[in-house]
């Protein structure tokens, strides 16, 4: 294989995968975000999608982000009639943000951006050998 696709290979990795982590760390800023008015939303967690992508110049097929979307199920309930979002029952909309499922998200997410990084630390090396025996 030729070592600058595999450089184009392991960059576009770590390009999806920097994003989601964005993503994520964006979910978990925001899992206590509440609506502001009477039954108003709260805040939705973002998913991103990714799908291949064919680089028709260089012969290989990359990762790219499709798109970030809203999960659009539901948002929990919390009694909290004191609450300024609190509707006319007394309930609260919450994220529907779970803490747990994004720290592993995240954790999927670091485990493959430093499987990529590796790829390119090892690649930049096999490169600057053969650099090394030209001279």
């Amino acid at each position: 294989m030729d070592l600058t696709k595999a450089m184009t290979i392991s960059a576009a990795g770590l390009d999806v995968q920097s994003t989601r982590l964005r993503v994520i760390a964006e979910n978990l800023a925001n899992q206590d975000s509440t609506g502001s008015a009477p039954g108003a939303e709260a805040y939705r967690r973002k998913t991103v999608t990714f799908q291949n992508r064919v680089d028709r110049a260089l012969d290989i097929s990359t990762v790219q982000v499709r798109r970030i979307s809203h999960d659009m199920s539901d948002q929990p309930l919390r009694y909290d009639p004191s609450h300024p979002a609190a509707n006319a029952q007394g309930y609260v909309r919450t994220p529907n943000v779970n803490s747990f499922v994004e720290l592993m998200d995240m954790r999927e997410a670091q485990r493959s951006y430093s499987a990529n990084l590796s790829v390119m630390q090892v690649t930049r090396g096999m490169l600057t050998r053969a650099i090394g025996l030209l001279q």
